[in-house]
């Protein structure tokens, strides 16, 4: 009997702990069937984690993974601080006799088992659980976006939030509180500016942001900075300025890797060239594993590629474009170009 592998085992972990897809869960469900350690395994898991099926449910804390990272590690430290002092203490001491050594050795060893646990073992699957927590908490948010989208169309005649903009204008000037309409990101604003949406749904969880200051809509036009608005929102069009004329079409998403890092607002002009590098990584968001997609019907997926639909359509680029100058509209029938 071939015995599992470390994905294998992993889906199970997932399976378990209610982190897989349907797809995903399916494929559990086969492994188990199929296989007598899977099985086991999944016997065991089950046993292990049945006394949290009688614990009630409790808000999670935002903090929570952090908090409980930051102790593991601090054990680790202490840890490593003890073996450190014994392997010391051993080298200065006199051996006087066998069982002493054997003895001492033991509790070396017994603390080297614990570090190589907790850093071993621990952290990959706290790691991962943390990211899965991030994930779900940027589709909530981008679905409490959605429903701030709806809310407002359904106020407004069913027109999506829209600021009317010249031809030609600069997207990519966020935070330009100047009376001329450019940013793209001043489309969504509207939900902030008129309470439809707070404006710390607009920060993935999982951004690489220090902890973000407070601010009243009132005073501005447009999110005070690009730190404010971590994802990246459909060039709108008068095309699809319509909802119900969308479809599945992609309406927004993770921050997209192209405009990671803008020009400074009051700055003249923005240019960049696509490479081949920029033609492929993904978002910052999830620690460029992927990037939570919103679509205009409200569903939202976390996705490991750029290229959605049948056409394989780039959600970041836009077709047959290789320098980008910040003021480029897509073919919104057919091309998908969220930005920035």
């Amino acid at each position: 009997m071939t015995s599992l592998s470390e994905d294998q085992k992993q889906l199970l972990f997932d399976y378990c702990m209610g982190l897989t897809s349907q797809a995903q869960a399916d494929k559990a469900r086969r492994l188990i069937s199929s296989s007598e350690e899977a099985a086991k395994i999944h016997s065991e898991l089950k046993a292990a984690l049945s006394p949290l099926e009688n614990l009630e449910a409790e808000s999670c804390p935002d903090d929570l993974a952090e908090r409980t990272i930051l102790r593991l590690n601090n054990a680790a430290r202490s840890s490593q601080l003890q073996l450190e002092q014994l392997l010391a203490a051993e080298q200065t001491s006199k051996v006087t006799t066998k069982s002493r050594f054997w003895r001492n050795f033991s509790e070396v060893a017994a603390i080297a088992a614990v570090i190589l646990f907790v850093t071993g073992v621990s952290f990959p699957s706290f790691r991962f659980v943390r990211e899965k927590y991030q994930q779900s908490k940027c589709q909530l948010r981008l679905s409490q976006i959605w429903q701030g989208l709806n809310n407002y169309s359904s106020d407004h005649d069913g027109q999506m939030p829209y600021v009317a903009t010249a031809a030609g204008a600069p997207w990519w000037k966020i935070g330009n509180q100047g009376k001329e309409n450019q940013s793209n990101t001043r489309h969504i604003w509207l939900l902030v500016k008129n309470n439809y949406v707070e404006p710390i749904k607009f920060v993935c969880p999982a951004n690489p942001q220090k902890k973000l200051l407070r601010y009243d809509p009132l005073q501005y036009n447009d999110f005070p900075e690009r730190k404010h608005i971590t994802y990246s929102f459909k060039i709108m069009c008068d095309k699809l300025k319509n909802k119900s004329q969308a479809g599945r079409t992609v309406l927004m998403s993770d921050l997209n890797p192209l405009f990671e890092n803008l020009r400074p607002k009051n700055a003249i002009s923005f240019k960049l060239k696509l490479d081949k590098e920029l033609a492929s990584i993904n978002s910052i968001n999830h620690n460029r594993r992927g990037q939570n997609v919103l679509f205009y019907n409200g569903s939202v997926r976390f996705v490991k590629t750029r290229r959605l639909g049948t056409e394989m359509d780039d959600i970041f680029t836009l077709q047959d474009t290789h320098i980008y100058q910040g003021v480029e509209v897509p073919s919104c029938d057919t091309d998908s170009f969220l930005a920035p």
